[in-house]
């Protein structure tokens, strides 16, 4: 027997209401899911540059269809990552120097998909006020540095270089770990007071935009040469992924458009996620070129 009062019959209508709402709820969501291309998941070392190049790529995939997942891990962690297939991709692998025990250890694993930024270089780096043109003239002014090196953090490739760098010129400063922005800050200080001051450096990095720096001389090549930037997948991708492993194959840009973005992401309160698609708005044809448009 079927109820006749008017608080069972709106009860019905109701119901079935919601039961409609529901199934467009759900066919939305499929077709959501549908129009999605899959994730892509980015390892990166949260350097200043490293974060400007995930931030574009994430948003350069995402235009193309993708989900995206970023991870900030040490670049031991983010190497061992896209080895292991935790991770399908980085954008910032530096080769052949500063990466070079990671890549000969995990080469048989990875997939080098090419390079990305041509034109990096590491090395100490002083404002241009100071009076030292070379390394080997540290230790003649060592006092004047508080006998200290200004580094990044302990795991960076470059933080190595510079352990080997006191090494080989026998110097009498100590290195001191951090990280790129206690690197940065400490430089910013001793630039508002002019005062000495040696730190880590590689380009692109804003800090050379921002301030007159020089690099000093190494005349025993420790850091060695220009270095380049490097894309690195995880095996399987291309055969998993093609569209996206072409995309991550396909791009590449110069130290001058990576520092542009990384000054957008040194003002106060910026989002680097904002700031890498605010850049691809303004570079649409290097967009279409990275998408294969």
């Amino acid at each position: 027997m079927q109820p006749t009062n008017p608080f069972w019959r709106n009860f019905r209508r109701l119901t079935a209401t919601a039961f409609a709402g529901l199934s467009l709820m759900v066919g939305a969501q499929a077709v959501a899911e549908d129009d999605s291309k899959g994730t892509v998941h980015l390892a990166y070392v949260e350097w200043s540059s490293e974060v400007a190049s995930a931030n574009v790529m994430r948003a350069l995939l995402e235009e193309a269809g993708f989900d995206v997942k970023t991870s900030a891990l040490s670049a031991a962690a983010m190497w061992q990552a896209v080895a292991s297939g935790d991770a399908d991709a980085t954008l910032a692998a530096w080769l052949p120097t500063t990466h070079e025990e990671y890549y000969e250890r995990l080469k048989d694993d990875i997939v080098d998909a090419g390079v990305n930024l041509d034109g990096t270089k590491l090395g100490l780096a002083v404002p241009t006020y100071v009076e030292v043109d070379s390394i080997t003239e540290l230790n003649d002014s060592a006092d004047l540095f508080n006998n200290e090196i200004i580094g990044i953090d302990p795991g960076a490739g470059l933080q190595g270089l510079t352990e080997d760098v006191v090494e080989e010129y026998n110097l009498d400063l100590r290195l001191r770990d951090g990280s790129d922005a206690t690197m940065t800050a400490a430089l910013a200080n001793a630039v508002s007071n002019e005062e000495p001051i040696v730190v880590t450096a590689w380009t692109p990095h804003w800090k050379f935009a921002r301030w007159d720096l020089k690099y000093l001389e190494d005349p025993e090549g420790v850091y060695g040469g220009d270095e380049q930037i490097h894309t690195i997948t995880r095996k399987g991708l291309k055969d998993d992924n093609p569209e996206a492993y072409a995309i991550l194959e396909r791009f590449e840009w110069t130290p001058a458009d990576m520092e542009e973005v990384m000054l957008l992401n040194e003002e106060d309160g910026s989002d680097p996620y904002e700031n890498a698609k605010k850049w691809l708005a303004d570079n649409e044809d290097r967009v279409k070129e990275w998408l294969g448009q």
